[in-house]
């Protein structure tokens, strides 16, 4: 007995969706705020910004959204803005990136056994997506950490990035209270916390670079 090929489509899993599409609908606000940056900036990316790095790594790092002047405009995460020279510096200092940080997205830098995603892909006026954005965008990041077969360890970078992870985890905020440096353990994953490498957070004294460090440093030696 043979199949016809839409049988076969219709019986096979629907794969899936690891990030919205250019012109995502879901939140009227953040396609708005979209349409009114891609009439300003034509050439900016001005879309939800995929994630970078290979699906198989062990590592996921989970940040809150794409910054205006960063993601929004190259289009990779965390490129373009202060808070990608800190985060990639401390990367390629573990091992966890190879090649050179040049805040584009053509650099040829390369992600090792790493992956990045945001809680929200699309930037958010002000920096701030509104809760029910988080919880709209949160299918596009369960989509990731179920597609990751190796998964081991996830940072969440901020205190939103880190409650978004918690509902895929089934984690309790109570089991896991957001905390710089803290480690929770949700099954055969690690949840760890840092504050945001923002410039704020690094300029007003929040989040120092070796506070940064010693959250990946713990990372390293877990997974090794």
């Amino acid at each position: 007995m043979t199949t016809s090929r839409s049988e076969a489509a219709r019986s096979s899993p629907k794969a899936p969706t690891l990030v919205p599409d250019r012109d995502c609908p879901l939140c009227l606000r953040l396609v708005a705020f979209r349409e009114a940056n891609r009439a300003r900036e034509p050439l900016w990316h001005n879309a939800p910004v995929p994630p970078f790095g290979d699906i198989t790594s062990r590592l996921l790092i989970v940040g809150l959204a794409p910054g205006m002047q960063g993601a929004n405009r190259t289009g990779r995460p965390f490129t373009g803005d202060y808070a990608g020279d800190l985060l990639y510096a401390t990367l390629l200092e573990y091992g966890f990136a190879k090649g050179s940080y040049q805040a584009r997205p053509d650099d040829g830098l390369k992600l090792v056994d790493c992956r990045i995603a945001n809680a929200v892909h699309c930037v958010p006026p002000q920096n701030k997506p509104l809760p029910a954005e988080i919880n709209t965008c949160r299918q596009f990041l369960i989509a990731n950490l179920e597609t990751m077969p190796k998964l081991r360890a996830i940072i969440a970078l901020g205190r939103i990035a880190h409650d978004s992870v918690l509902k895929p985890l089934k984690l309790k905020a109570s089991q896991a209270p957001f905390g710089h440096g803290a480690v929770h353990q949700a099954g055969p994953f690690k949840l760890y916390d840092s504050y945001h490498c923002s410039r704020y957070n690094t300029n007003t004294g929040v989040l120092t670079p070796d506070m940064f460090r010693s959250v990946f440093a713990k990372v390293k030696a877990d997974l090794d």
